[in-house]
């Protein structure tokens, strides 16, 4: 259920019923929160850093994408702790950023790793 305090426009179409690959750069728009302005600008950075050059290795195209998305849940929950209002969303928020964090850090050194290695058809 929604809150009062915030409503989707009456004329936009639920999330699910948008077209998912369609990313909206234009901005703000009048009357946009701040908060959907940051979202937006977030959203924008995580799709073209998910826009890799597919390597045809799962493992490497895996890390590199994820990477990605992790930074955008980072942006996304820092978002959240700014301009949200509900105690239980900023915690899970703040629970959200050290933990993709850390699995950021992983990730990176996953990569290093198989980057480095030659490819032989057999990863550790």
């Amino acid at each position: 259920m929604l809150s009062g305090r915030s409503r989707p426009d009456a004329q936009a179409p639920p999330s699910s019923a948008r077209d998912v690959g369609a990313h909206d750069t234009q901005g703000a728009r009048p009357g946009e929160a701040p908060s959907t302005q940051a979202f937006r600008e977030a959203n924008d950075r995580m799709h073209q850093g998910m826009a890799i050059a597919y390597t045809g290795d799962a493992d490497i195209d895996f890390l590199r994408g994820m990477i990605a998305h992790h930074e955008g849940a980072i942006a996304m929950a820092r978002i959240a702790v700014e301009h949200g209002e509900a105690a239980d969303v900023q915690s899970l928020a703040r629970e959200i950023i050290p933990a993709q964090e850390a699995e950021i850090l992983r990730m990176r050194i996953l990569l290093a790793r198989h980057e480095d290695d030659p490819p032989s058809g057999v990863r550790p």
